[in-house]
């Protein structure tokens, strides 16, 4: 949870995906944070991309009933050589956006390396960087993937660059 004056604030944070979407969730109350839970909410590949898109609408709006996060954080898209990847990767994005702004939870973006600067100290680490320092910073975490670890470390982003988010959403406004 996110302190604003010893307040505790509970943030989502979602790694998106059209297979695996990643999410997890941390309290934050200004300097010391806390796991909460985490998990993936799959997509089935045999479904056609509007049902699978559904599936992880469905699957992200029980955890934002279950835990009720104030805030959320999702990765950016980066773009990669496959037009088609990253298309499909898009949508999958455009559903972890819409759900928590649809709970009316305001939805902060991080860049990939914005996030693994944060969490680990510099923009270009590995997956076991971030396996590590989860395990410091989040003891209790026991994140199963890279995309649950992802969700966490995005969550951890935000809590740690909420109050930046926050004016320059209020500059731009």
């Amino acid at each position: 949870m996110a302190a604003v004056g010893n307040k505790v604030v509970r943030i989502l944070g979602i790694d998106p995906g059209l297979r695996r979407t990643g999410w997890g969730v941390i309290e934050s109350d200004g300097v010391r944070l806390s796991y909460v839970a985490s998990g993936i909410a799959k997509s089935d590949s045999a479904n056609d991309l509007a049902t699978r898109l559904v599936e992880i609408h469905d699957e992200l709006q029980e955890v934002m009933k279950f835990y009720k996060p104030a805030e959320a954080a999702v990765e950016e898209t980066f773009v990669n050589k496959d037009a088609r990847a990253t298309l499909k990767l898009g949508q999958a994005r455009g559903i972890a956006l819409l759900v928590p702004a649809v709970n009316r939870v305001p939805v902060s973006e991080y860049a990939p390396n914005k996030v693994k600067k944060t969490v680990i100290g510099a923009g270009h680490g590995d997956k076991k960087q971030i396996h590590a320092m989860l395990g410091y910073l989040l003891p209790k975490a026991k994140p199963q993937s890279d995309d649950e670890a992802d969700a966490l470390a995005i969550a951890i982003c935000h809590a740690h660059n909420r109050h930046v988010s926050a004016v320059t959403a209020r500059a731009l406004a």
